[in-house]
């Protein structure tokens, strides 16, 4: 029986299939759920870090492109909590405790960790379908987090990207 159960979600489409799984298993089993989603440098609508010259790194034209970057990335983690925010709101509409959390870090090291100080029973996450060198470059927080989970965990397939 799975009580507690953290639900790893990132930008993409497949992210609605595992949430609607996630959903379904814990209106079956009475869980609550964790929603969570780990922020990183290489999603890919996260707004660029911004490249400054190395010489005259405090410029003003520096000063405001960095001013800049900062509030896009403030917009795009406000965005990012308000659809968790939706999330769970449509989650306890179904009458699933939910709570959710917005992270930053590596993916399959912020997953576990959380694993672990939530108390999770399972983790339930997608997987890109990443192969060979693809996965070794793009790397692979399903394939960390399976060998490092504290509890179970229930990897949702997801369709490899085109091309």
């Amino acid at each position: 029986m799975f009580k507690r159960i953290l639900v790893a979600l990132d930008n993409s489409p497949h992210s609605e299939q595992i949430f609607a799984q996630a959903l379904d298993l814990a209106k079956a089993q009475g869980s609550r759920l964790l929603l969570l989603h780990v922020l990183t440098v290489d999603e890919s609508d996260v707004p660029p870090m911004p490249t400054l010259p190395a010489v005259d790194v405090g410029s003003p034209a520096n000063v405001e492109l960095w001013e800049s970057y900062r509030e896009q990335r403030w917009l795009y983690e406000q965005a990012q909590l308000q659809h968790l925010r939706q999330l769970s709101e449509q989650a306890s509409l179904q009458g699933v405790a939910a709570e959710f959390t917005l992270n930053s870090g590596d993916p399959g090291r912020t997953i576990c960790a959380l694993a672990k100080t939530w108390n999770a029973d399972l983790i339930l996450m997608g997987r890109r379908g990443y192969t060979g060198v693809a996965e070794w470059i793009m790397g692979s927080a399903s394939n960390y987090v399976l060998h490092h989970a504290p509890c179970a965990v229930l990897i949702v397939q997801g369709k490899p990207p085109e091309g």
